[in-house]
């Protein structure tokens, strides 16, 4: 019987990755990370949202949350990828986007062929939850994402990224409040 990725537990820490649908490079643009931010910090105050870790790549979403108590996980990650699709979309559609022709294209492509039948589709299925069973586990994959940056060379150091944790865990200043581990 294979394995199966989805959240059984709401209350446990999990690994999370969300991915632009074709690897698209999105998140290149200052306004696109900056919707994800504001998308987080809002799922942080009103959906019981809570972060340990998290870095925005190019095209995808490394995060290591949980959902607060009376809250659902699997609830708020669909408002997220709900919302943040809509947002930078229209973004995409309405400001200045040298791309946005052949982006939208695929993005309507990918709509297309779901079974939904979306006019875009931005978001790829799923969000391949691993639940995070130790503590070292956990700090596994926090040194993954703090480093996914680093081995893509965007930067030197993984505390130079300003799209993720790292920041938070060297104590400096992070542009998304953490629990640290």
């Amino acid at each position: 019987m294979g394995f199966h990725y989805r959240i059984y537990d709401q209350a446990k820490p999990y690994f999370i990755t969300m991915t632009v649908v074709d690897w698209i490079d999105v998140f290149m643009r200052k306004n696109h990370k900056i919707a994800i931010v504001e998308s987080l910090q809002y799922c942080q105050e009103k959906k019981g949202l809570e972060i340990f870790g998290w870095c925005l790549m190019p095209s995808h979403l490394h995060m290591i949350i949980r959902a607060s108590e009376g809250y659902n996980l699997s609830d708020i990650l669909r408002d997220f990828k709900r919302h943040t699709s809509k947002t930078v979309l229209n973004q995409i559609i309405e400001e200045p986007e040298s791309r946005r022709e052949w982006m939208l294209e695929a993005f309507e492509k990918a709509g297309t062929k779901s079974s939904k039948h979306y006019k875009y589709k931005f978001w790829q299925d799923g969000s391949h939850p691993v639940e995070l069973l130790s503590e070292k586990f956990i700090r596994q994959k926090l040194d993954y994402i703090h480093n996914n940056p680093v081995e893509e060379m965007l930067v030197a150091s993984a505390c130079e990224y300003l799209f993720s944790s790292a920041r938070n865990y060297a104590d400096l200043s992070g542009m998304i409040d953490v629990i640290k581990v």
